[in-house]
């Protein structure tokens, strides 16, 4: 067990870090000190206690990334409630699901989103709440007062809540009743539960289908932030731009929780993080340390870095010794630049990054590394700095965690990565049948990752488990590393392997703008393609060749993390 408690850890950050800047809604000119912060709290505990929601209960949040979802969050927990955060990406029949099969009794949710949800559908649910203004928007499934009157027996029915105690006037009456208008980092104090109780409930959508809820608890999450903390991940004062939805559980853990348990200074970015608004944050909040997943580095390198590397002086100066040295230096600094020119490292999970792209970046030296993780570890497996990252790795084991491969193939060492430790959820919410698939008697994790861990406890990652093709002759095929190759082709914006009738077939969505902005017609594309593939099976085995490429008329549907969701693909081919 890890001795900080999780609860007690945003008790100390707000109580040392009580008169620095904490959140930023970036381009909307709100900004929050730590102690605006724990009065926003207080004010949400206040407000909790008006809805009649006990320690325990569960509070569903939903909506983009700003400062009043972090408050909220931070209330529910440190509160005694449990929090379940939902993907604002879901749709609203997905919503309804995981609310009614959480059991939530409350919810906070972005104006927008509550238009597009269902109240009848929600089955346990006593009051929404509007995550704009933290303002009551309804009550739900309470009984009519008249009715009570006319009932045989009224005492057996559920007073309904009484609205006009959960207005915004009415919780800012009571906190200036309570504090006496004077609140102070003295008292800012919250409930006692131990590391072993479940705090939160987490559900999100994977690449092989709909996931269960995981449920964590702050053990789970307090694993994660305390190495942080001791590694000097995150430091008070630092500037985090967080742009990953903080209903993952990578941008909660590290852009958020981790964060405001540090006194670092998070800027949320609510919109679609496009490139433009990423690059004009980087440069104007000038981050200390980034945490990304790998499609926007690959969007970076396809869009900024590729077309000068394919320019033909360039190429004939790379040649030639020492001078290769000035040009990579120079697109090092373009890259530094584009992230802001102040930060230490760029943190890169959520999926594996592109080999190309990584080989590149490790060549010219670019401060980066690439970490492991899951939802059901809160969620970091590894993690090196990037003066101690091993190139093709994902970091070693944490400190916390231990690892293993099970069952590796005699030949390449290669099996199935196990881990356990302190961040290993406790189990899948409501679904016994589900843990016991994932979680053996040992403790172990069966992370259903492909893999093999050297002697210093580096972790490699070759693909998924249920991912993972049989070729004709028994040899084992890894369509990500395949995708990759085919990713860094000429006009291939992204790809999907998979498997048709014995043989392997590319699903590729073209990159039409680049195409438009070089003059190429699209009746070139399958002349291109053509040549892709060709060139595609002189860099992958025998066994990997592909037999043709099949152009797909839209990008392909993805999860949060910006994987590509496998599972709605594996019969298009041929179709």
């Amino acid at each position: 067990m890890i001795k900080e408690n999780f609860i007690r850890l945003f008790e100390d950050s707000f109580r040392s870090n009580w008169d620095l800047n904490a959140y930023t809604n970036y381009g909307e000119g709100l900004t929050l000190t730590y102690g605006q912060v724990a009065e926003e709290v207080a004010k949400l505990h206040l407000l909790f206690e008006q809805a009649e929601i006990k320690q325990n209960d569960k509070i569903a949040l939903i909506g983009r990334n700003n400062a009043n979802w972090a408050i909220t969050y931070i209330a529910t927990v440190t509160y005694g409630a449990v929090i379940v955060p939902i993907l604002q990406d879901f749709n609203p029949t997905d919503v309804h699901h995981i609310i009614n099969h959480s059991g939530s009794k409350a919810l906070f949710v972005s104006d927008h989103i509550w238009e597009n949800l269902d109240d009848s559908s929600l089955h346990h649910i006593k009051a929404v709440f509007s995550l704009n203004s933290f303002e009551l928007i309804t009550l739900v499934n309470q009984p009519i007062p008249q009715l009570l009157e006319e009932m045989e027996n009224p005492d057996d029915v559920e007073i309904p809540l009484d609205s006009q105690k959960l207005t915004k006037n009415c919780i800012d009456r009571l906190f200036n009743e309570k504090f006496d208008s004077d609140f102070h980092k003295d008292d800012v104090r919250y409930v006692d539960k131990p590391n072993s109780e479940l705090v939160c409930i987490s559900y999100t959508s994977g690449t092989t289908g709909f996931s269960k809820g995981v449920m964590l608890t702050g053990n789970n999450f307090a694993g994660n932030i305390t190495f942080g903390i001791r590694t000097g991940l995150l430091a008070p004062g630092y500037n985090v731009v967080a742009f990953l939805p903080l209903a993952h559980a990578y941008g909660c853990a590290f852009d958020f929780l981790t964060a405001t348990c540090t006194g670092s200074h998070v800027h949320f970015i609510g919109r679609t993080p496009s490139a433009r608004i990423l690059l004009n944050a980087f440069a104007e909040v000038k981050p200390n340390v980034i945490f990304c997943v790998p499609l926007i580095i690959e969007k970076i390198y396809k869009k900024q870095i590729q077309p000068i590397l394919g320019k033909s002086a360039v190429r004939w100066v790379l040649k030639v010794p020492f001078l290769d040295q000035t040009i990579l230096s120079q697109i090092r600094k373009r890259l530094v630049d584009a992230f802001g020119g102040n930060f230490s490292q760029v943190v890169v999970g959520g999926a594996p990054l592109n080999a190309e792209v990584e080989d590149f970046f490790h060549k010219i030296k670019f401060p980066f590394t690439v970490g492991y993780g899951m939802t059901e570890c809160a969620p970091l497996i590894s993690y090196s700095h990037t003066d101690d990252f091993i190139p093709k790795s994902s970091g070693k084991i944490l400190d916390i965690m231990e690892a293993k491969i099970d069952n590796p193939d005699p030949k390449t060492g290669i099996g199935e990565i196990f881990v356990r430790g302190e961040n290993v959820m406790t189990g899948y919410y409501k679904n016994e049948e589900a843990t016991q698939e994932v979680l053996d008697d040992e403790g172990w994790l069966h992370t259903g990752d492909l893999g093999t861990i050297d002697e210093n406890g580096n972790i490699f990652i070759r693909g998924r488990n249920k991912t993972m093709l049989l070729s004709a002759n028994g040899q084992n095929i890894y369509p990500e590393e395949i995708e990759a190759k085919l990713n860094n082709m000429p006009y291939v914006l992204e790809s999907l392997v998979v498997e048709n009738n014995g043989r392997l077939v590319a699903l590729v969505y073209p990159d039409y703008d680049t195409m438009d902005a070089d003059g190429v017609s699209h009746d070139q594309l399958d002349e291109i393609m053509e040549e892709n593939k060709k060139q595609l099976n002189e860099v992958v085995a025998a066994y990997e060749n592909i037999a043709r490429i099949q152009l797909y008329p839209h990008e392909f549907e993805k999860t949060p993390k910006k994987s590509i969701k496998r599972y709605l693909y594996s019969t298009v081919a041929g179709n």
